[in-house]
């Protein structure tokens, strides 16, 4: 998630007394401050703002002192790293909650400490995320849901009515066949050639079906009607030329102001904006009577679980994660606090509200990426499996396709 400066934060106070000593991640007393390691994966502007935050936190008491540690591009390499060699550091961005667990620290003791209004101020979708095995590894720290971004300049040249709440997936095809025209290359939806399994399992969700069971296992699952339904309806989209694959998410095809719909993120906001679309945002539509449900996309802050000072990493991380961080990034990244959500309105503004209505529809969840062991190599082939599918040149059945897969990890 992005960080950008903010001009004043509120001071922490500190409460209590720190574990002292050396910790696995290098902590250690110097001139009486307890030192915190804090990695971060933002780079740049977003790295001097966030060192502004961490020199505001350094300032604001005498008991601890936080170093920022820049990984980049590198962050899950360096993670791992320092990890696998017991300088993990104190305080991490984390979001691969089951790659990484098992190096975390789980954070529901010093949660509960905080009284149960520290915990409900959050959005309890956001724990889901930030969970694993019914133990908490990070605090929510940015999300974002799903939304469909519409062009309203495109409905309106084609006297096409915008969507409405409660519409269905029969409404988006209808929709999408009326905004296209080939002799102007106009066209209804953009949908990614090669999509993101873990994302794309929404969809699935949304017809009652899931890309695996409860186990893990994708027998019965990315091969159910459900689940093969879903891509059929996508591919008879792209045979009638109503849908194009693209190959990012489709915000490039947005920007061209040639298309009329797509399903993305809150990132999808400010680069729209920029191009000069004039766009307005809907929910993600129901289909067959089930309601439309959301992926999120979530970050968190973890606890080294070799830390030998938790309580002191996690007076900064609450600091982190508090009303006046939320607020400040309140212009790019969405609230993760219902106390800053509700003084601002954002469940009723007009295009961050969209995405916290998916937010509360999206609660009883879980993505397949929290439930198989070996997700890595399942995304991979469903990754494959998906372009064999969406592929102009092949466009092959999605029920042969899938259950190809799952018998190939039945062996």
């Amino acid at each position: 998630m992005k960080r950008k400066q903010f001009a004043l934060m509120s001071t922490v106070l500190l409460t209590g007394l720190f574990i002292a000593g050396c910790s696995g991640g290098g902590s250690a007393k110097d001139d009486g401050k307890t030192n915190i390691r804090f990695s971060t994966w933002d780079s740049e502007k977003d790295l001097e703002d966030q060192q502004k935050l961490v020199d505001q936190f350094n300032e604001s008491q005498d008991e601890i002192k936080v170093t920022l540690e820049a990984y980049g591009s590198e962050y899950d390499t360096k993670i791992s790293a320092g990890i696998g060699a017991g300088d993990a550091p104190d305080v991490m961005y984390m979001w691969n909650f089951p790659h990484y667990k098992d190096a975390l620290e789980p954070l529901d003791t010093l949660i509960e400490k905080e009284g149960p209004e520290y915990k409900d101020n959050f959005y309890e979708t956001l724990w889901n995320y930030n969970s694993m095995d019914e133990q908490v590894y990070g605090i929510p720290i940015g999300f974002t849901t799903h939304a469909v971004f519409y062009n309203k300049d495109l409905f309106d040249q084609h006297n096409v009515p915008y969507p409405e709440k409660g519409w269905t997936w029969d409404d988006l095809e209808a929709k999408a066949e009326q905004l296209t025209n080939k002799e102007n290359g106009d066209t209804g939806f953009a949908l990614p050639g090669k999509p993101d399994p873990y994302d794309f399992e929404m969809f699935a969700w949304g017809n009652n079906g899931s890309f695996t069971n409860a186990d893990g296992k994708l027998a019965g699952s990315i091969d159910s009607k459900e689940t093969v339904e879903v891509f059929d309806d996508f591919q008879a989209m792209l045979k009638n030329e109503s849908a194009i694959a693209t190959e990012g998410s489709g915000t490039t095809e947005m920007e061209s102001g040639k298309v009329g719909m797509y399903v993305y993120g809150s990132w999808g906001l400010q680069p729209l904006k920029d191009a000069g679309i004039n766009y307005g945002l809907a929910e993600v539509p129901s289909r067959n009577g089930h309601e439309g449900v959301s992926i999120l996309s979530s970050s968190g802050l973890s606890i080294s679980k070799d830390s030998k000072n938790k309580e002191a990493a996690f007076e900064f991380v609450k600091y982190w994660t508090n009303e006046a961080a939320n607020e400040y990034r309140m212009e790019y990244e969405l609230p993760v606090l219902k106390s800053v959500v509700e003084k601002h309105q954002l469940e009723q503004d007009e295009y961050k509200g969209v995405f916290y209505e998916m937010l509360e529809k999206s609660s009883d969840f879980t993505p397949s990426s929290f439930k198989a062991e070996n997700w890595s190599d399942i995304s991979s082939d469903l990754s494959l499996s998906f372009e064999r599918v969406f592929n102009p040149s092949t466009l092959e059945k999605p029920e042969k396709v899938f259950k190809e897969v799952a018998d190939n990890y039945q062996k």
